[in-house]
Parts: structure tokens; sequence; C-alpha cells
């Protein structure tokens, strides 16, 4: 068995294939370190609502979530958020002030729950984001009007995703945001993340360490993309997908195969359990 205690899983790009499942070697895996009494946590920029169509089949052996890349963590066993912080009201109205008018939509983040404008929820593929349309159908709270939903309301915004037509038109917005005192990361081809103010999955794994009572020393965080690398950067082993991008790489110690053959069922036996049934 290895000194690690705790293994943390990026989802989209890492712990779900291509086709947006879970592999059976990965359930696999994750059910026979449960049993050897090691912990499993997923690290996602997703919403409570985007992962409860995966709790009962394929993670019911998860039971804690940090969600909206470290903004709320959720225990699924208890059905309870843990902990949420937000972004501030007049913060949330200056970027729907940016983006209103502009060829993008938004996806938000509020209690848990994923936000979505109806409009948008059927148009996904335009913005790029075609892999998350039939989610946002299914699991989005939608709006006639998000934006002036959100200014008549103000609900809590814990995250917000812009997806934009163009790379283009992300970068230019990208630029306004970033400007903002809130934490911006790239997400998918043409968006990008915004977090409260230094907000981030590595602050959600500090966080969640600090409630199971696990030394960060003794974590290994697996991921892909750029909203991974603090998360990586805090954990005792940052493990690399072989589908990983270069920024990912850099700051990662080793490396195991992609999304699609078995790269997370290879980080649980080869590193948390120490080669055990490798």
């Amino acid at each position: 068995m290895s000194g690690y205690d705790l293994i943390a899983f990026d989802m989209d790009g890492t712990l779900l294939t291509s086709k947006n499942k879970v592999s059976e070697s990965s359930r696999e895996a994750i059910a026979r370190a449960v049993e050897l009494g090691k912990r499993i946590a997923v690290c996602t920029g997703r919403a409570v609502g985007e992962i409860e169509p995966y709790e009962e089949n394929e993670l019911q052996n998860v039971r804690y979530f940090v969600c909206e890349n470290g903004a709320l963590l959720y225990d699924s066993e208890t059905k309870e958020i843990l902990s949420s912080t937000v972004i501030p009201d007049e913060i949330v109205e200056k970027i729907i002030d940016i983006i209103d008018g502009e060829d993008c939509m938004l996806i938000g983040y509020s209690k848990g729950r994923n936000l979505v404008d109806s409009i948008d929820a059927e148009r996904m593929d335009y913005f790029y984001v075609t892999r998350y349309k039939e989610l946002q159908r299914k699991t989005g709270k939608h709006y006639d009007g998000l934006y002036d939903a959100y200014r008549k309301e103000h609900f809590p915004m814990e995250k917000m995703n812009v997806y934009a037509s163009s790379v283009e038109i992300r970068d230019r917005l990208f630029e306004q945001i970033i400007r903002l005192p809130v934490t911006v990361v790239y997400a998918e081809d043409t968006g990008f993340e915004i977090s409260p103010l230094h907000m981030s999955k590595g602050i959600g794994l500090k966080q969640l360490c600090e409630i199971v009572k696990i030394p960060l020393e003794h974590t290994i965080a697996v991921g892909d993309s750029d909203n991974d690398v603090k998360m990586m950067k805090v954990a005792g082993l940052p493990v690399a997908m072989g589908n990983a991008r270069e920024c990912v790489r850099e700051v990662c110690k080793v490396s195991v195969a992609d999304n699609d053959h078995g790269g997370c069922a290879e980080a649980i036996y080869r590193y948390l359990l120490g080669g055990q049934n490798e």
C-alpha cells in the first residue's frame, strides 16, 4: 500500500470518458480502493445538479464532491452542502453587463444548481459545447432571460461559465472580466469559468482535507485541464491524464493513460494502492 489516503479526480476529460461515462475499470478501481479504506473525491467545475445523474450507478462509491471549481463542497451521503462561496452581487452585475449583447451564453451556478437560458440550452453546439447539451436539457434550471432574472432576483452565484461563438470573442471578454476581483480560467474551446476571487479546486481540496482530516501531502490529484492546475500544485502527488493539456503536464510528476484507456484505474492501482491489483 502507498502512503496516500485520498485521490481526487477531475470529472470531464478525466473520470468521464469521451462518451461522458465513468468506465467500468474506473468503477471497479474506486470500489476496491474504498474497500481498502481509501478516500475518493471528485473535484469538478460542475454543479451538484450536473453530477446527480452519475451518483446512483457510476459514482455510488464517491461520497465527497468538490464542486464548481472549489466554491461548493457537497456530501452525497447526507445530501448536504458542506460549504459554499459566492461571487459578490455587484461583481456578478458587472459581468452580466459585459456579456449581455455579446455572441455568447452563460451557465450560472447557484446553491449547487446549474442555471441556463432556455434558448441557449438548445443551441450549445453553436458555442462548441455540444457535449453538455443533453446535460443542460435534463439538469439545468431554465430561464426565459437569465440575465434579466438575475437582475430582478439577485440569487447567489457561486460560479459562472461563459461560452462564446469564437475564440476572438472569448478572448476579448476574458480580458475585460479578468480585471475584476474574480478568478478566471479558460474552459473548453471558446469558453472560460469565473469563480470567487482566489477560489480554485486547490482551495476546495484543502477545505475537504480539513473536513476528513487527511494531510494534503497524503493526497493524489488527477486531471487534464487548466482548472485542475491549482489542485495539482497543492496535492502530494499530481498525476496528468494521457490527454492532459501542457499546462497540466508541466506541474505533474507522473502521468497515466488517457480517459478512454483506463487512466483513472491506473492512477488508483499504481499510486493510491501502491501497485496492488495493478
